[in-house]
């Protein structure tokens, strides 16, 4: 992912709504201040689901896996449909991914991928597979002793 650091802090410094702020405080590393004031703006959030994934990538990016997991399934109790089920689970998936929790991570990359095919969302239901198997493909290569694909790079 390619970061323009000034734009986000031009866009910082200006008219911001309150959760760009946060997302943006976060993709510049500004964790402290973006988990301060998004646990703040929890109570009150009209799309707590999305305020709750943005937190929990911050909590990812520190390796704080049990505390992105608490907030992706608070999220997951915020869904009421199938597409925003599968939203989350492909949150979820990409979190049990940088956790090198590979063959778990292709389960929620598949459940994802059902979902949003039960929601009629078709590029989703390809995005998702293609991650369950980069997943399945790294998990394999790991179990035979291989150098893991994701070192490779």
């Amino acid at each position: 992912m390619v970061i323009d650091r000034a734009a986000l802090e031009a866009a910082l410094a200006g008219d911001c709504p309150p959760m760009e702020r946060v997302r943006y405080l976060g993709l510049l590393r500004r964790d402290t201040e973006a988990l301060d004031e998004g646990f703040k703006l929890l109570p009150d959030s009209p799309d707590r689901r999305e305020l709750l994934l943005i937190l929990a990538r911050v909590y990812q990016r520190q390796y704080r896996w049990h505390d992105a997991a608490v907030l992706h399934e608070k999220a997951l109790r915020t869904v009421r449909t199938p597409d925003e089920e599968a939203y989350v689970r492909h949150h979820i998936g990409r979190r049990l991914f940088d956790e090198a929790r590979f063959r778990a991570a292709a389960d929620e990359f598949q459940w994802a991928a059902d979902l949003y095919r039960v929601a009629g969302n078709l590029e989703a239901v390809e995005e998702n597979r293609q991650a369950m198997r980069r997943a399945l493909q790294v998990h394999s290569d790991e179990r035979s002793g291989g150098r893991p694909a994701f070192e490779l790079s």
